[in-house]
């Protein structure tokens, strides 16, 4: 493996997960590498991410490069993005405007359809799995497809996955769900966000209340902050999303139809998109299905030595 990647710095740590920065020899260009321990964490959660990411194909999804063995772990090598998650981006600069938001928004859609169109629900989008490019007009990656749900080979989902805030009132019933109507919510929840720089459904005088997040979810319970201007068709717009009944929720198409969504960009931005577009086929993955998965069922032997990856 370090024939073909020179490492260089840690992206990020996880419970059971190291991400590394990686200069690929044969191109020169970075990659981000996914480290984890061989043994009993190679997971039926890490089979489904992997089987799952290297299916799709889209330009608002981190690229799926290759998986590779190491004496003592399984890496997942991936398109980096330099412009780290959008959850910072918000941190750091505040909420955005709404041609801002609207233009991220279309391109969260734009993956999220593409997901649902291979049948498969990502079930934990949130702004820390949304990052973004290192180009000056910045396009947004969908990552992370750990808790992902593939309709052709899984039933429907019926654990409580996500996280807290973007959780779908209909997941906390803890009954069978549809896990592309939770997709929706979620996404609704990340355009608030980006508009407003806070939570639709914490609590205002208790932010980090979780149990009063979870009843204001359930009874659909936001509002938007008289200081911060929002035009009515984005209202419209996230009244048609936050519906707790999901039958009567707007679905992926709806939101693809509706006139604020609908709107017009920059040509500049466009421009970026264009060109996002038309470097997707670039670093085709060479890997067959059966490799990668004759890998995995490798990485389930523990590893033996020394398991420090920095």
């Amino acid at each position: 493996m370090e024939d073909r990647y020179e490492p260089l710095r840690c992206l990020g740590k996880g419970t059971f997960s190291v991400a590394r920065l990686a200069r690929d020899k044969r191109t020169n260009e970075f990659v981000a590498i996914k480290y984890i321990e061989r043994g009993e964490r190679i997971d039926e959660k890490v089979q489904r991410e992997i089987t799952n990411h290297r299916s799709l194909r889209h330009p608002n999804i981190i690229q799926f490069r290759e998986v590779l063995l190491t004496q003592t772990h399984l890496a997942i090598v991936m398109e980096y993005a330099a412009g780290g998650e959008l959850f910072d981006r918000i941190c750091y600069n505040g909420k955005f405007s709404e041609d801002e938001a609207r233009f991220f928004f279309q391109q969260l859609i734009s993956g999220v359809s593409y997901c649902h169109s291979m049948e498969i629900c990502h079930r934990d989008l949130k702004l820390e799995n949304i990052l973004l490019d290192g180009s000056p007009t910045p396009l947004l990656k969908i990552c992370d497809f750990g808790y992902s749900k593939s309709g052709l080979w899984h039933s429907q989902p019926k654990s409580a996955i996500g996280t807290p805030s973007y959780i779908a009132p209909e997941i906390l019933s803890r009954k069978e769900y549809d896990g592309k109507m939770a997709d929706v919510w979620a996404c609704g929840v990340t355009l608030y966000v980006m508009l407003i720089g806070s939570y639709p459904f914490a609590d205002p005088d208790d932010p980090k209340d979780i149990r009063s997040a979870i009843n204001r979810i359930k009874n659909v319970q936001y509002s938007f902050p008289d200081n911060v201007n929002v035009s009515p068709e984005c209202k419209n717009l996230l009244s048609q999303i936050f519906i707790a009944e999901p039958s009567k929720r707007m679905t992926i198409a709806d939101i693809k139809k509706h006139p604020w969504f609908l709107k017009t960009q920059p040509e500049e931005w466009m421009e970026a998109k264009k060109s996002n577009d038309e470097n997707l086929d670039s670093h085709p993955c060479t890997q067959s299905l059966e490799e990668i998965q004759h890998i995995i069922e490798e990485a389930k032997i523990p590893a033996e030595g020394d398991l420090n990856v920095d």
